[in-house]
């Protein structure tokens, strides 16, 4: 199961339900798929063919949504 947080600008944001425990989102695109940690800081976990560009487009986009994601992690993966 991998659950999606939310959509935006042809971006998909998602977790993988049987994952590591350290808070991240996933991200899928057209042009390639990521993988970004949320804690302790922002920052690029994995790319797979996304452009720099790109992934300064999805940090930016994580960084605007960070309250949803921490908030759908947290629901998802209750303590």
């Amino acid at each position: 199961m991998s659950p999606t947080v939310f959509r935006e600008r042809g971006y998909r944001f998602y977790f993988f339900s049987r994952e590591e425990s350290r808070m991240h989102v996933h991200v899928y695109h057209a042009d390639g798929e990521a993988k970004f940690w949320i804690e302790p800081t922002i920052e690029l976990a994995q790319n797979f063919g996304l452009s720099a560009q790109e992934l300064r487009e999805t940090e930016n986009l994580i960084r605007s949504h960070e309250q949803e994601i921490r908030n759908a992690w947290n629901k998802h993966f209750p303590s």
